[in-house]
């Protein structure tokens, strides 16, 4: 059984921080991309940022709201995916999920605008932020 497991969402004030981690298990994390996505109420849920699965092929890819403020990373050898969010603002309040694909060039897309739910099959319960003013 596939699990994906988003932690570490929370309250915060603007211009704070705050790390998300997504613990896997049920498949194997070195050879899938990663991402996050967010969803706020009212609103289509948008790809915030992409990591290849190989280093080789690509790397990391933001929506440009976020590029800058927020760094994706990955432990394989822990089945975890994080997200480190920095200068938070009231724009970022939303519900985030982790999600899983084959490995591919995604980065490469993510960076030309191009960033789709449909390349991933796996998707964690969401973890809520909220930026407080």
């Amino acid at each position: 059984q596939v699990r994906l497991v988003e932690s570490g969402g929370g309250s915060v004030q603007v211009g704070g921080s705050l790390t998300l981690s997504c613990a896997t298990s049920g498949f194997t994390i070195n050879t899938h991309n990663m991402a996050w996505f967010r969803q706020a109420p009212g609103k289509e849920r948008e790809g915030v940022a992409n990591i290849d699965n190989d280093g080789t092929n690509g790397g990391t890819g933001y929506v440009p709201s976020v590029k800058g403020r927020f760094t994706i990373s990955r432990d394989d050898a822990k089945s975890t995916l994080y997200l480190q969010m920095n200068d938070l603002k009231p724009e970022d309040t939303a519900m985030y999920y982790c999600a899983a694909g084959f490995s591919g060039r995604y980065s490469d897309y993510v960076d030309r605008g191009i960033f789709e739910s449909g390349w991933y099959n796996y998707w964690g319960q969401g973890t809520q932020v909220t930026v407080s003013s």
